[in-house]
């Protein structure tokens, strides 16, 4: 009977998981995990930690027990998988434990980054990506002494906790390096009309300034310096910058590893027997064919099912994935499709009537990446008109699309534009 390891337990393993039974329901199987919890979204932590979720809905497939049986699988919450040799696929536990297996899934996921910069008042700051984050943000709301506060991260990440911190009367200032917010995702005039609202809010806005410092002011005050020399004081700093896949046991086991641990259509990485799923993983950007690390949600349960069900000796496969985030904060939903460094012809349409803004770009008379501010019921059909563009070169958008597409506000002509101008422009 053959006995397989998966180490990390979020959507990629527990996907992978899944993959595994569908395929082997004997098989042994133990999951490896260096946290108590179950799988959850680390996009639904500020949720919780605003009381707009409930502790439950934070795992979307239940509890580590449940789980265990349903899928007659072993769950090792706690546990610290700090070795690994490829060539016996091999684990070592913290303490010591050794254990082979038939073959090993990371699934490691993906940690906040921060810059090695003088900080003086750690304690005074908090990131936004796990379970612990949003307990410690829920902690310091409830305490009731933030009085002002500094989120560095113009992310979806940071967004999220500005609202936060925003909707429980917190003035904040959100600071970014870059020239406007979500630099990663937005085009600059979808970008400046997310600005003009924040500010309209009471949000106060510093870009183009990067974090140089976080110094010790007064006996409670923290103060964040930026590279232009700006002092921002604040009670609380939300560091939210960034990611890095958690790629460690692959290095020390010596695998191939670029930003995130190197893998193949099929999930494998470059030891037999061993593949990766999810944030800690390099995906294929289909726009340019180009090793990516692709941290959505969705495109970590495509790649754990694909590790899982290849493990097991069926065949899957997953090509890769555009860019793309979803994301709603200020009663604003913002969708932006494709990479937003592709330069191009721009295109933008405008209904104020249905509140509706898009900015796009056509590189080569093809649709290369859109951004939306509005109605998020347009947002399947144009990433699959984007996807269809990858793939087939033209893909003219079906007649019922159409139809919905101008039901939400869209016009012909600005449609036929997203379509490459076959009729015009």
């Amino acid at each position: 009977m053959a006995a397989y390891a998966i180490i990390g337990f979020g959507c990629a393993g527990y996907h992978a998981l899944t993959a595994i039974r569908d395929a082997d329901t004997e098989s042994t199987i133990d999951i490896y995990s260096e946290h108590p919890d179950p799988p959850y979204n680390p996009m639904l932590t500020t949720y919780y930690a605003s009381n707009r979720l409930r502790y439950e809905g934070m795992f979307p497939f239940g509890n580590s027990e449940d789980i265990a049986f349903t899928f007659k699988a072993n769950v090792f919450s706690n546990t610290r998988v700090t070795g690994l040799n490829a060539a016996d696929r091999e684990i070592t536990l913290e303490d010591g434990t050794r254990r082979r297996y038939d073959g090993i899934v990371l699934a490691t996921g993906a940690r906040s980054f921060t810059p090695p910069i003088t900080n003086e008042c750690p304690e005074a700051c908090i990131s936004m990506r796990t379970l612990d984050n949003a307990r410690d943000l829920k902690r310091r709301l409830e305490h009731g002494d933030i009085t002002r506060a500094v989120v560095v991260g113009a992310s979806m990440a940071g967004i999220k906790v500005v609202e936060v911190l925003h909707n429980n009367g917190i003035p904040t200032t959100l600071a970014d390096m870059a020239p406007h917010i979500f630099p990663l995702a937005a085009y600059a005039d979808t970008a400046h009309r997310i600005e003009k609202s924040l500010s309209a809010q009471g949000v106060s806005l510093k870009f183009s300034a990067g974090l140089k410092a976080i110094r010790k002011g007064t006996e409670t005050e923290t103060i964040v310096e930026c590279s232009d020399g700006t002092l921002l004081p604040a009670d609380l700093v939300g560091l939210c910058i960034g990611t890095r896949a958690n790629t460690d046991l692959a290095v020390q086991a010596g695998l191939a590893v670029g930003r995130g641990i190197t893998v193949d259509p099929s999930m494998a990485t470059s030891a037999p027997g061993i593949y990766a799923a999810g944030d800690c993983c390099e995906g294929c950007n289909l726009q340019n064919g180009q090793p990516q690390i692709i941290g959505l949600w969705a495109n970590a349960a495509y790649q754990g099912y694909t590790a899982g069900a290849n493990m097991c000796g069926s065949r899957q496969s997953f090509s890769g994935n555009i860019l793309h985030n979803i994301t709603h904060f200020f009663g604003m939903d913002f969708i932006g499709f494709g990479d937003n460094r592709i330069q191009g012809e721009k295109l933008s349409f405008e209904n104020k009537e249905r509140d509706l803004w898009i900015e796009a770009v056509r590189s080569d008379g093809r649709l290369a990446g859109i951004n939306i501010l509005g109605s998020y019921r347009i947002s399947g059909i144009l990433k699959n008109h984007i996807l269809g563009i990858i793939q087939n070169q033209y893909h003219p958008i079906a007649d019922m699309q159409r139809g919905i597409l101008k039901q939400e506000g869209l016009s012909e002509e600005f449609i036929l534009q997203l379509e490459g101008g076959r009729h015009g422009n």
